[in-house]
Formats: structure tokens, sequence, C-alpha cells
């Protein structure tokens, strides 16, 4: 079968794929649109560590305000082109990143940025914790390990499950977007507001 520009075109806005990945996956699936965009699919998230090094200087700043003006969210979501920054995907997803924040709460926004004094604490109290029940001394890293990962999972945006899917993780609903349009994708900084609270 052969494959025109405007399947390709037509792949292309479904997908935000260039337009050499779209023919080529076109072109492997016999001109099928969905084993195409399953292609794509799965070959851009093999590329999606690749494309964590290129810089991702355009994109949105979203805003959300829930509960009748009681709680607001900006969050900015980067890309690498206007084109991507546009498309109706790159939007949603960056309106429901405000969403899943207003609701969530999260605190940061990776493990990284938790300052070294807030983790130490946290591991302080989980020793008490394991000293209070005690737990043999030598397996208390362990407990930690794992209740810092539970920590991390309600404090940082990345690691916390999306609200509207919760067999995924934040981090992982980015990394769908980053291969569904083959461009870097990095939520860059939120905000969230409550009314009263510090």
């Amino acid at each position: 079968m052969s494959i025109t520009s405007s399947m390709v075109k037509e792949l292309r806005e479904k997908t935000g794929a260039g337009m050499m990945d779209c023919k080529e996956a076109l072109t492997v699936s016999g001109g099928d649109f969905e084993k195409a965009i399953d292609y794509l699919r799965k070959k851009g998230m093999s590329a999606a560590t690749k494309r964590s090094s290129k810089a991702a200087k355009d994109g949105a700043i979203a805003s959300y305000i829930h509960m009748g003006g009681k709680i607001g969210v900006l969050v900015e979501v980067n890309c690498e082109t206007d084109f991507v920054a546009k498309t109706d995907d790159f939007r949603l997803l960056a309106k429901e990143l405000t969403m899943h924040i207003a609701a969530a709460n999260p605190r940061y926004l990776k493990s990284e940025d938790i300052p070294p004094d807030v983790l130490e604490r946290e591991k302080e109290i989980y020793r008490s914790q394991a000293l209070a029940e005690k737990k043999p001394e030598k397996i208390w890293d362990k407990i930690i390990e794992g209740k810092l990962k539970k920590y991390y999972e309600d404090v940082c945006l990345l690691d916390q499950k999306f609200i509207k899917d919760t067999a995924i993780t934040v981090g992982t609903l980015v990394s769908n977007m980053i291969a569904k349009t083959g461009e870097n994708i990095v939520i860059r900084r939120f905000m969230r507001f409550q009314l009263g609270a510090d």
C-alpha cells in the first residue's frame, strides 16, 4: 500500500509526531492508523529518555481555581516547540496537572527538591518509630527506605498517583505525553494557593 502525504499529515495531526516518524509508522503498519499510533507510542517511550536532554523552552502556564475561589493553582509546563505547546493534548495535560495539584496538594516537584533538614527530620521520626516498635537495628535502613518511598508519594508531584488514573504516577503521565509528542516535556514549577493557609 502506498502511503500518501495526506495520510502522513493526518497521523501527524493526531499524534504530534514528526513527519518522517509518521511516514515510517504508516509504512510499518501497512497504512493502519491504530497500529501506526501504537508503533509511534512504543517508539516514543524509548525515545522519552533520550528526549530528556533536549531543551524545553516553550510551553504554557495553566491556571485553575477551585471551590468558589478557595484554592488556586498555577503550573508551568515546558516543551521544545510552539507547535506542541498549541496542541489540545498538551493543553489538556497542563489543565489536568493544575487540577491534580489542587486536589493532591504536593509540596515539592520531585524528591531531589526536598530540603536536607526536612528529609533528615523524616528519617529521625522513622528511626524513633522502629526503636519504639522494637525492630532489630539491622533492618532499620530498609524500613526507613520504604517509609521514605511512601513519603515521596505523598509530597512529591512526580511521585504522586495521578488522581484521574491511580494506576499511574504524574511522572508516568508526563512520560506518556513525551512518547506521544516526541518532545521533551517538563513540569518546570507550580504554585498552590489556599485561602487562609500559610
